[in-house]
């Protein structure tokens, strides 16, 4: 795996515009970071787009589940109001569209696979069939990543020669055996549960170690001093501007 930058925006820059939009797309750019993260989903008839929750009505004017609500719905959504009145009109982006504007800007990209009961190899299947047609051979290879081993299973099959990534809260107990298994180049974390005796092992193992959600510097130095490899942050200009982007 190409190294990933250290600083990853975590649905792009969501302390400054609405999370996994085009618009925090654009500032985490704006903000110098050369990495965001985001999170791939499937509506009702199974079109990808990018979305965090299983329930619209947080981080957009919808209700109910996203699973449960058509494409043809989902566009019509204001995906920005709620953060404040100047993203007003900020869409749910499609997969295609965000990929579009990523490689536009020259950005990396960790895309995260959401875990949707029953349907997890299937949005791997469109997830990755999407990504692999839209960005560019030359480009670095993205990470896939997801807390659902079918889903990380099936992106093995997809798209071998993309790296992944298997999401934990607490590193499980066989790491291991599922790293070999599913032939992985990183495990992810929440940065909360990771001690240095873990980031010492994993990275002996040859897998690197990423943490999320560190929106504390003082954390994330200590991190990076035990050897994490990167992390996820909702503040990825601040984190920028301490440690540097790459």
């Amino acid at each position: 795996m190409e190294r990933i930058p250290r600083i990853i925006g975590h649905r792009g820059s969501p302390r400054a515009a609405p999370e996994n939009t085009l618009a925090s797309f654009r500032r985490a750019a704006a903000d110098g970071v050369k990495c965001v993260e985001f999170d791939s989903a499937l509506t009702a008839d199974r079109r990808a787009v990018i979305f965090h929750d299983d329930e619209l009505d947080r981080t957009s004017d919808g209700a109910g589940l996203l699973a449960e609500a058509t494409f043809e719905t989902v566009v019509t959504l204001d995906a920005g109001n709620w953060f404040g009145p100047a993203f007003a009109g900020e869409i749910i982006p499609t997969l295609e569209e965000a990929l579009e504007l990523l490689g536009a800007l020259g950005l990396q990209f960790n895309m995260e696979l959401k875990t949707d009961q029953g349907r997890e190899a299937e949005l791997a299947r469109i997830a990755l069939t999407i990504a692999m047609d839209c960005w560019p051979d030359a480009r670095p290879a993205p990470l896939v990543t997801s807390f659902s081993q079918t889903a990380v299973a099936a992106a093995k099959d997809i798209a071998p020669k993309w790296p992944r990534g298997l999401l934990f809260d607490r590193l499980p107990e066989d790491w291991t055996g599922l790293a070999k298994t599913l032939e992985l180049k990183s495990l992810n974390g929440s940065h909360q549960h990771l001690t240095r005796e873990q980031v010492m092992a994993v990275r002996g193992a040859g897998y690197a170690v990423m943490a999320y959600t560190v929106n504390e510097p003082a954390r994330a130095e200590l991190l990076f001093d035990w050897g994490v490899d990167a992390i996820f942050t909702d503040i990825p200009g601040e984190m920028v501007k301490i440690f540097g982007a790459s």
